[in-house]
């Protein structure tokens, strides 16, 4: 009986599923969701696999056989993020299914490492990626960007670099920190970034103004630092990295988190600490060099196809002594220690940070919201905000000893939209605005002059770039940006002063209240400056081996309040800087060109460029001040037109599977062409050389020797001739004198072990001026009282979970 009511079932079962109707037919297509032009080899296939097809030419399938019920297809392509979709098949089902193709987006961004960023077509461009960035994990930002080609730093010690693009610093160069334009005092020498670099994914630098939609005034270059692109999984993962410091008998460590999920959430938290002591030249100590640092972020948000929106807070705080033989009281401690082989003051290692120094605190928040609209583009709105605290200490006795001679606050907001229409293949365009205010508060309770006053700074800028694909080989771009600036300021000047530099006849009309009975003015400046900025540029590739560039950038920049209004003693400088209520926006021409061969086994990159300045703005000596506390050299601002001609050049061989080598040169020649004279700070030319082993089944074990000579500075401005108090009598200065050419060796090691699942430990050694070479580099403010840095041994520890 049992065996009866099994068959019947059975039969019954099969007799219903066999009646069932399994003839409906899925018709779809798939297409790209920016232009809607069809995409072809998308593979959708169900869960199980049991139904599976590719999309023709059109972008067109069909699947037959299927039951009236509800399927999940898996679609997947290439060059697009794999979906999976839920769709009901009654009968005849039709379907449109729309990907994110990032064959297109690729077009417009460099992948590097893990980091996607936008890329131009004609700029001169060049990128460290995370694994190059950890290197430096215990260094600078201005210390990992000088191993690009043409990017040099004018420091102030070790610990104080400000990365230089083609000759070009401070206000001329903008950094971007996760698309958030940094505020940080860049106006002065010895103001280094305030930024983490263990906080950036990759950075990326275009050596010059043609990124429009970053600014009209980097007629330098600009640096875009960007975070990891986090892409749409459920996962957990991060890393931990510490570095021990033989140089400064300290080290760092940085750790960082990140999850995500499926639906595109995420959230990453990053923290790194710094702690180094004195730090030592070959034959001796340099007192008061070490630095203590500290930084964090937090970022978190949504990637989803149609909209999305994250948040970034970053926190930057650093404490760093300066060397205290560079604290000079009068012109002539600058004698003796120029005429001195060695510092004024050396005494026993210590990690005590004391005066001269610096305490910076930074606070950068950002809040960013994107749409995007099908077959059109992708718009965002962005807010951020950031406040910038700098405190300067100089050596002074008694009560005040503790109390800094400059105390600076600037707070700054920025709003900002964006609208990149990419629905052509052929044409794009990018359209943006923006507006700033910003606020100066100088703390007048320092007990010394202010050295830059109060002000409120405004600023208003547009822009508008196109891409056009010309056939297969050719692209063209070029843009055009208005920025306008106004300032508005309030200071009081010594009255001697205010005639001394002609402003009684200039700009009397600016005079708000008459303090005649203290000798002072209290004047308020009100600037405004109109700059326009533009490119054009083209690229022109035939195969994969190589490509041609070409840019000409115009862009002008608006004088900064530090050039304008500069006037008194900069204690962490040891110099009076004087400003120029007269200085006009500077204008750039820029024309650059680029040649690239990348071939299986070896490539090269050529990069000439010429740039001419209208109106350079330039900081110089020009004699020596008395003050209550001394002689101190003076140095002023001014205007001429210049010149910068140049040219970075770099290659690679691939010599087997093992063993390759790379080459870097880079030269950059500056002249004052009213006065027909050598521009002061301009690197020197510099010769970069590597070789590497690789052997990655040695548990991916890598070596690298570094080479690096430094060609003498032959062409700089003359020297100054200044009174020698003690002396009685007139004394030439070699203030402008550069040292000798120098040879540096260093080396690279690194391991790589598993420590089971996807957990991994890299080790790392790193030596650098292995010989503990004597030398002194021409654009470091220090290179007057003592040597750079010897021999530094650093190992790091880098674990990935």
């Amino acid at each position: 009986m049992k065996k009866f009511l099994f068959i019947t079932f059975y039969i019954f079962t099969g007799y219903m599923s066999f009646s069932q109707d399994c003839e409906s037919i899925l018709l779809g297509s798939v297409i790209d969701y920016h232009d809607k032009t069809p995409l072809k080899r998308a593979i959708i296939q169900t869960l199980d696999g049991s139904k599976r097809v590719i999309s023709d030419t059109n972008g067109k399938f069909k699947i037959y056989g299927l039951c009236d019920a509800t399927y999940t297809f898996e679609i997947s392509h290439p060059e697009c993020s794999t979906v999976l979709l839920n769709i009901d098949v009654s009968g005849k089902t039709e379907i449109e299914i729309k990907l994110e193709h990032h064959l297109e987006e690729l077009e417009e961004v460099e992948v590097v490492g893990e980091v996607l960023f936008d890329q131009t077509n004609s700029a001169q461009e060049a990128t460290l990626n995370t694994k190059k960035l950890e290197k430096f994990s215990a260094a600078t930002l201005g210390d990992a960007l000088k191993q690009i080609s043409g990017v040099s730093s004018l420091n102030t010690g070790a610990n104080i670099v400000k990365p230089a693009i083609h000759g070009l610093n401070g206000s001329r160069v903008l950094i971007l920190n996760d698309g958030v334009r940094m505020q940080d005092m860049e106006w002065g020498d010895e103001h280094a970034p305030n930024i983490d670099v263990n906080s950036a994914g990759s950075v990326t630098v275009v050596k010059g103004a043609s990124a429009l939609q970053y600014g009209g005034d980097a007629i330098g270059g600009v640096i875009v630092l960007a975070k990891n692109h986090i892409f749409k999984s459920d996962t957990l993962f991060g890393k931990t990295i510490v570095n021990g410091v033989f140089n400064g008998r300290g080290g760092s460590i940085n750790s960082e988190l990140t999850k995500s999920f499926e639906k595109g959430w995420f959230v990453t938290g990053q923290a790194s600490y710094r702690r180094l002591g004195d730090q030592e030249a070959p034959d001796y100590i340099l007192s008061n060099t070490g630095v203590k640092e500290f930084g964090g972020s937090v970022h978190f948000g949504k990637n989803a196809l149609e909209w999305g929106w994250d948040a970034n807070y970053t926190y930057y705080d650093a404490e760093i002594a300066i060397l205290r033989a560079s604290h000079i009281g009068n012109v002539d401690d600058l004698i003796r220690s120029i005429n001195s082989g060695e510092p004024l003051v050396i005494r026993d290692f210590t990690y005590d940070l004391g005066n001269p120094r610096q305490k910076v605190r930074h606070h950068l928040g950002k809040l960013k919201f994107y749409k995007r609209f099908e077959g059109l583009g992708k718009w965002d709105l962005q807010y951020d905000f950031q406040s910038n605290r700098r405190f300067e200490f100089d050596v002074r006795r008694g009560e005040r000893s503790d109390r800094a001679s400059i105390d600076l606050e600037l707070t700054t907001h920025t709003i900002s939209s964006n609208f990149k229409w990419d629905a052509n293949k052929k044409l794009n365009l990018h359209v943006g605005l923006l507006g700033r205010y910003q606020d100066n508060f100088a703390n007048p309770d320092t007990g010394v002059r202010r050295l830059i006053p109060d002000y409120e700074k405004y600023d208003l800028g547009g822009f508008t770039i196109a891409e056009y694909r010309l056939g297969q080989n050719w692209v063209l771009d070029g843009g055009f940006r208005y920025d306008f600036t106004q300032i508005d300021a309030k200071k009081f000047y010594r009255i001697s002063r205010w005639e001394e530099r002609g402003y009684d006849e200039d700009f009397q009309d600016l005079v708000i209240e008459d303090r005649s009975d203290i000798g002072q003015l209290l004047v308020n400046p009100v600037f405004d400056y109109h700059n326009y900025s533009t490119t054009l540029g083209a690229q022109f590739s035939k195969d994969n081996t190589g490509s041609f560039r070409f840019n000409y950038a115009l862009s002008q920049r608006a004088p900064n309040p530090a050039e304008l209004f500069s006037d008194g003693l900069h204690h962490s400088a040891a110099r009076i800087e004087l400003g120029d209520l007269r200085l006009q926006s500077e204008t750039s021409h820029k024309i650059a060109l680029t040649e690239t061969r990348d071939f299986r086994n070896w490539g090269f990159t050529v990069e000439p460029y010429a740039n001419f300045i209208n109106n350079f703005i330039i900081l110089e000596p020009t004699g020596v001040e008395f003050t209550i506390r001394g002689a101190f050299p003076v140095w002023s601002y001014r205007q001429t037109n210049a010149r910068l001609l140049g040219v970075d050049i770099s290659s690679f061989i691939n010599w087997n599977d093992f063993v390759s080598t790379n080459h870097q040169f880079a030269l950059v020649k500056g002249k004052d062409l009213d006065l027909d004279i050598p521009l002061i700070n301009i690197p020197s030319a510099n010769f970069g050389n590597s070789i590497s082993y690789k052997k990655p089944k040695w548990n991916n074990f890598q070596v690298n020797l570094r080479s690096n000579y430094v060609f003498r500075q032959n062409e700089f401005p003359a020297n100054i001739e200044v009174f020698s108090p003690d002396g009685a009598v007139d004394v030439v200065l070699e203030i402008n004198t550069p040292p000798p050419a120098y040879h540096l060796l260093g080396l690279d090691s690194q391991l790589e072990f598993s420590l089971g699942g996807k957990t991994n430990l890299t080790t790392s050694l790193t030596i650098n001026n292995i010989l503990n070479t004597n030398y002194r580099e021409y654009l470091n403010r220090q290179r007057y009282f003592a040597d750079d840095l010897g021999t530094n041994i650093i190992l790091q520890l880098k674990i990935n979970y």
